[in-house]
């Protein structure tokens, strides 16, 4: 699950990780007022106005049909109220987001951490995920923050650098000390960084996320060590544990079609295809989705419906792969194992009817426990689907639908 970057510094700064301070705002009155309270309180002359979107490249997107930024800098309370009214309510296009963007409901005004001073600013990039491979957590970090880290690594990529992580011990002092000292950092600035990596990292295994990106951790002007943005992942698989987490979900940001699969228990992700699936487990939806591949079509979604595919379960399923006008074809791909294909088979004629007139075809294909009872009930439905027992018979009525 992703949180906006003003929620993630909130956390971070929980676990005593230095922020750039920041209230978010909902209008542009309230953007205006969040300036004057951070002037009081961090004594800020100019404010950054930041969009929040889960979604990179802010500072580089445009609100759709205008030249405004998705980050500007503010220079004045009049800069701060217009650049939030051109931003407020309206589409932010970035590189990570689609043609038409998205909406950006909330904005960040931040303190301007970039004051002048004797030294000059430096910009760094550090995350902490983990390592699949490897089976540890790491801690990826560079000199080149502030930058499209993918960049820096296809260009550059002996600015890269990786501290992996023994869970047994956890993160010890020395690898902090490296980590600043690979940076280039010294004094003042080779403190912060170490103790900016410790908290940073112990925020990131009690919160059981899935990674912390911070682009860019800013040394200041005065050698302080903050995080300027927060791009922060977390363990939908832990959340159960963490209820406060849970309730930073913003589902205005998700994809309404997988919202509503999930209110029904239903692991759904929509693809841009043309043949809806509908399976139980997760293995089965990979290769019913190559299945459909190699007879030449395209995946529409993935769905996983569990092991009780019910009538109303199944009717569900159905609506929600119907929601997508690009669906030609549904494959249905059960496997009985724990729950029985003559169930399942009952289920899908039932939420068929249910449903009145469905306008695709539908191939279905049972196997496992009283598979040959199932293909008798569809096949006795009068239902309009296609029936297939192997793999191959499904691929085949896939290619003939779809043409």
């Amino acid at each position: 699950m992703n949180i906006h970057e003003y929620q993630g510094k909130a956390v971070l700064k929980g676990f005593g990780v230095a922020i750039q301070e920041g209230i978010v705002a909902d209008t542009p009155e309230q953007a205006v007022e969040a300036a004057k309270e951070l002037q009081k309180t961090t004594g800020t002359g100019w404010w950054v106005v930041k969009s929040q979107i889960h979604a990179g490249g802010r500072g580089k997107g445009k609100i759709a049909g205008t030249e405004q930024r998705g980050v500007a800098l503010a220079k004045s309370l009049d800069d701060v109220k217009t650049i939030s009214k051109n931003i407020l309510g309206n589409n932010l296009i970035t590189a990570q987001t689609s043609a038409t963007g998205k909406k950006v409901s909330k904005v960040l005004i931040a303190q301007d951490v970039y004051y002048p001073g004797e030294t000059p600013t430096k910009e760094f990039y550090v995350s902490v995920l983990l390592d699949r491979a490897k089976g540890r957590n790491a801690i990826m970090y560079s000199t080149e923050g502030g930058m499209d880290i993918e960049t820096v690594a296809h260009d550059t990529p002996h600015l890269i650098f990786k501290e992996e992580i023994d869970h047994k011990v956890g993160l010890r002092d020395f690898q902090c000390r490296k980590i600043a000292f690979n940076l280039g950092l010294s004094g003042e600035a080779f403190k912060g960084m170490t103790k900016f990596v410790a908290s940073l990292y112990k925020a990131f295994e009690a919160t059981d996320s899935s990674m912390f990106e911070i682009n860019p951790v800013l040394k200041t002007s005065d050698n302080k060590i903050i995080a300027v943005d927060s791009k922060v992942s977390l363990d939908g698989n832990s959340l159960f544990r963490h209820p406060d987490l849970a309730a930073l979900r913003d589902v205005t940001e998700e994809d309404p079609t997988e919202v509503e699969a999930g209110e029904h228990n239903l692991n759904y992700v929509k693809l841009d295809g043309n043949v809806g699936c509908m399976v139980n487990g997760a293995g089965l939806a990979m290769a019913t989705m190559d299945i459909i591949k190699l007879s030449g079509g395209d995946p529409a979604n993935f769905l996983d419906v569990g092991g009780t595919a019910n009538a109303a379960r199944v009717e569900q399923a159905f609506r929600i792969i119907l929601k997508d006008p690009k669906v030609k074809a549904i494959l249905v791909n059960i496997f009985g194992g724990i729950v029985r294909c003559d169930r399942v088979a009952q289920g899908i004629v039932e939420a068929y009817q249910n449903m009145g007139t469905i306008n695709v075809p539908i191939i279905i294909r049972l196997q496992g426990t009283n598979a040959v009872e199932a293909k008798k009930i569809i096949d006795e439905s009068g239902l309009k689907v296609f029936s297939a027992i192997t793999l191959q018979e499904a691929a085949d009525l896939v290619k003939k639908v779809v043409g």
